[in-house]
């Protein structure tokens, strides 16, 4: 399959991805919504990997597209011109005035406007510091509350930081579909509830060791701390969970659903690790400016909006992050808008603005490559699998590719090539893209790719 080059200003063509959303696990899985195409899960770590299988031809009643040679031409937005047309030219201008334009736009017609920092945030320090892991590890679990309100959500923040640290040292900070308890082997982790999408209620997951499972040894051997919450602490991820989680709380007197702009559940689950963020910045033996983000599938969308939104984090890794994150929405290949935002599937996820785009995404003024170049400049690593179709993983490529000008204004080093690399090959360089030989999630390999990328950017020695 030719690779061709991509233009901003001028049609490009493209091809191969698949977005199989999170496996249908008790607590990650919304039941109320047709199943997510998606392979049998193979036992693994984090983010456990899909065995391939055919792609589904139609999702919710839409028609799906693998065939690179339908995809046709397409333009992209180009985030080096302003709204008025003029073109940025320096640093300045892309901070002063491009910048917060594509932001805008992306919290009004994506993901959706959060409230920002709680004014009665608090954080409850419940283990302040147990060796854990033979040793290798001091343990601490923090409670983040957001109201003085005990009936509001709350985040239950595992911590894991290298026993022979003697300065404050970088986080690799995660969010989980699973329960904490479950992340880890370790049996004084305090165990917490997860949602029942089938009941709408909580309840104690049975231990396992499916998405969620954390490598943790390998990351506090090379000098990093390790962090993780279960996403569903700030809000429920099904359909009719709205009433359970953060967002609800912030209504407004006499408000009984979301304004077109309102934040989504994916805002909602960036935003509690922004709260995370806060956290870190109170430990005196975390480094708070050296911070790595990591999700996989909705939740790489959700760590893509993070990173985006908040300018503390140092680092992102997407993994199989796809349509609604690294994926261009304007290629028409794999999961599209109108997939993601049926009234039977995800649309709970964004600002309810973005199923505008739905059979429009060639309109649509914002696109993947405007989301990577907000990360800019600081380090970004999409990992994805060469076959998963549904996520567009060349899709992902192709979105780094466009955004290196954006790289390069600010004096950082992109992929510096528009030719699609096969998989395990890695390029790793200010952007980083990594493709396993395989589909959905992460496979065991993967952490090594992480792991070099985030020694190269964050220096743990130091």
């Amino acid at each position: 399959m030719q690779v061709k080059r991509i233009l901003i200003v001028s049609g490009l063509f493209a091809a191969l991805g698949f977005q199989a959303q999170t496996p249908a696990t008790l607590h990650a899985q919304a039941q109320t919504a047709p199943p997510t195409p998606a392979a049998p899960v193979t036992p693994g770590t984090h983010g456990a990997q899909r065995t391939p299988q055919p792609p589904p031809a139609v999702v919710a009643g839409i028609p799906v597209n693998y065939d690179e040679a339908k995809v046709g031409t397409y333009t992209l937005p180009d985030p080096l011109v302003l709204a008025n047309g003029k073109r940025v030219k320096d640093a300045k201008t892309w901070w002063t005035k491009r910048r917060p334009e594509i932001e805008e736009i992306f919290e009004t017609q994506q993901f959706g406007r959060d409230p920002g920092r709680p004014a009665e945030e608090s954080f409850d320090v419940t283990d302040k510091g147990t060796p854990a892991l033979g040793g290798k590890a001091i343990r601490k679990q923090v409670t983040i509350s957001f109201s003085k309100d005990p009936a509001w959500p709350r985040i239950h923040l595992l911590i894991y930081l290298p026993a022979a640290a003697k300065k404050p040292v970088p986080m690799f900070f995660t969010i989980n579909f699973g329960a904490i308890q479950n992340a880890v082997d370790d049996p004084g982790i305090t165990p917490i509830e997860v949602w029942n999408p089938r009941t709408g209620e909580k309840m104690m997951p049975p231990p396992g060791r499916g998405f969620g499972r954390i490598n943790v040894e390998p990351l506090l051997d090379a000098g990093f701390g390790v962090a993780t919450y279960y996403y569903g602490d700030v809000d429920p991820d099904f359909l009719k969970g709205f009433p359970n989680g953060i967002r609800a709380k912030y209504l407004k007197p006499g408000q009984i659903e979301r304004a077109p702009g309102d934040w989504g559940a994916i805002a909602a689950w960036a935003w509690g690790m922004s709260r995370v963020e806060d956290y870190f910045e109170t430990d005196k033996a975390i480094d708070a400016k050296r911070v790595a983000i990591h999700g996989v599938s909705r939740l790489g969308k959700t760590v893509m909006w993070a990173g985006a939104h908040d300018r503390r984090f140092a680092l992102v890794i997407a993994s199989c992050s796809g349509e609604g994150g690294a994926a261009l929405s304007h290629r028409d290949y794999g999961e599209t808008i109108a997939h993601l935002t049926a009234p039977t599937r995800y649309p709970y996820q964004f600002a309810a603005n973005y199923a505008k785009w739905a059979g429009f995404p060639d309109k649509a003024p914002m696109d993947a490559h405007m989301l990577v170049a907000l990360i800019a400049p600081r380090p970004l690593l999409l990992q994805t699998g060469d076959k998963d179709y549904w996520s567009d993983p060349k899709g992902e490529f192709l979105a780094e590719v466009a955004a290196a000008p954006v790289y390069k204004l600010l004096g950082k080093d992109p992929l510096d090539t528009d030719a699609w690399p096969a998989a395990k090959t890695p390029i790793l360089h200010d952007i980083g893209y990594y493709m396993h030989d395989g589909g959905h999630g992460m496979v065991p390999t993967d952490w090594d790719i992480y792991i070099e990328f985030m020694k190269m950017h964050l220096h743990p020695e130091q």
